[in-house]
């Protein structure tokens, strides 16, 4: 059994280098030619001689805001990966909101690499409880473990007890989903006396993997690493090694650039992850991806030659994650719309238990009567995860401009 996915995964830097100038040339003539939003933002750039990775600083970013202003004005996809070509095969849908292709490429998202490398092979039969409704987490792992020759049980979210009777009937060796969820199953299934022992290994994302829920799932025998991936632009690193940073995905070329700016930091240094995708299906170029990390300077143990990343280390704007879905500001102002009473809110989303929670403190007067139980269901509506209100008086919130606060600390 080969220890690597394929040969890319350790060739040379010089290799690697000379690979990513090629495809990104490619990818920059493909994306000018044949997509109405990039023939406007790269006219005068000198895509044909692109022959260099620093020279892609050059180059203009593309923010996930901007993303949404384009599809607003050039339904569904804002002109990056044209219908009418008939390769598109799903439009998945994100908060914000934002819309994403997929094709009939397979793998389209790249997480088979990943899966491979926690340990997922040919055979495999794996649940999979990210979501499979509108959003494209479920799709995403769905199309890796097949690319892998897994099988796929297709939890989905919710239902926690009808998916512990899925594993404890079928006895899957894999797990894919958030770990919240995961550590849920177990909880669960130490009440009811179903078992979850069949599980030895499980890739995560989608939130963070703190180091004693870590081990309390390797205590029960399941190996967990982590994969960061987006819905855009799909993996974008992962681990090979628990707690030792995560490798980039080879299918793309990342930077790490100041805050609100196209311009690359000093390696070490945190700044914005900023990637540009090789799919020509659905090219995007440097998209900004509003996290923050850093470069590590030495290679892994595992032996994969690309660098890697620290991780996720908070974000650049007032965006968070939360159980796998972003939380912009735009959605706590379509909460506050719903409600007139409400005078000025604040997300504090913190962890408690290991779990993210959310909490909307809100400024009203008085306490009127069912508020709180009205905004808990503009939030789940508005925001796709649940969270509570706490009503607070006037004034109770500082003047400081913050609307969603990330006070979350990982013990």
């Amino acid at each position: 059994m080969t220890e690597y996915y394929d040969e890319l995964e350790t060739r040379s830097d010089e290799e690697r280098e000379r690979s990513l100038v090629e495809a990104i040339r490619a990818q920059l003539l493909h994306a000018r030619d044949n997509t109405g939003v990039f023939s406007d933002s790269l006219a005068g750039y000198d895509c044909e001689g692109f022959s260099d990775l620093g020279k892609l600083a050059n180059f203009p970013v593309l923010r996930k805001s901007s993303l949404i202003e384009m599809q607003k004005n050039a339904p569904p996809l804002g002109g990056v990966s044209p219908l009418e070509r008939g390769n598109i095969r799903y439009v998945h849908a994100s908060p914000g909101p934002i819309y994403e292709a997929c094709s009939a490429r397979a793998d389209f998202w790249r997480l088979a690499r990943a899966l491979f490398a926690a340990g997922f092979r040919r055979g495999d039969l794996v649940h999979n409880s990210f979501s499979y409704h509108l959003t494209p987490a479920g799709a995403m792992l769905d199309s890796g473990c097949h690319a892998l020759g897994c099988a796929v049980i297709p939890g989905g979210i919710g239902q926690t007890e009808l998916q512990l009777q899925a594993i404890n009937d079928l006895k899957p060796g894999g797990y894919v989903g958030t770990p919240s969820f995961l550590k849920i199953v177990m909880e669960k299934a130490a009440e009811t006396g179903m078992s979850v022992d069949s599980l030895k290994r499980g890739l995560v994302s989608g939130e963070a993997l703190p180091a004693p829920l870590r081990a309390q799932f390797s205590e029960h025998g399941i190996a967990v690493l982590q994969v960061y991936a987006t819905a855009d632009l799909g993996s974008i690193a992962y681990e090979t090694v628990p707690d030792a940073g995560l490798v980039i995905d080879e299918g793309i070329h990342l930077e790490i650039v100041r805050p609100g700016s196209g311009d690359p930091v000093p390696s070490g240094e945190v700044g914005e992850v900023v990637v540009t995708s090789l799919n020509p299906d659905y090219p995007l170029i440097r998209l900004a991806t509003g996290d923050m990390s850093a470069f590590m300077e030495d290679r892994s143990e595992c032996g994969r030659t690309n660098r890697r990343i620290k991780g996720w280390m908070g974000r650049a704007d007032q965006t968070a994650k939360v159980r796998g879905m972003f939380i912009h500001p735009e959605q706590i102002g379509q909460v506050v719309r719903r409600h007139p009473e409400i005078i000025k809110a604040r997300l504090v989303i913190d962890w408690i238990d290991q779990r993210d929670r959310m909490t909307l403190r809100c400024e009203v007067s008085g306490r009127p009567k069912g508020l709180e139980g009205a905004i808990a269901e503009s939030i789940r509506e508005c925001c796709r995860v649940r969270g509570e209100a706490e009503l607070v008086e006037p004034g109770a919130i500082p003047n400081d401009g913050i609307v969603i606060e990330d006070i979350r600390e990982y013990e």
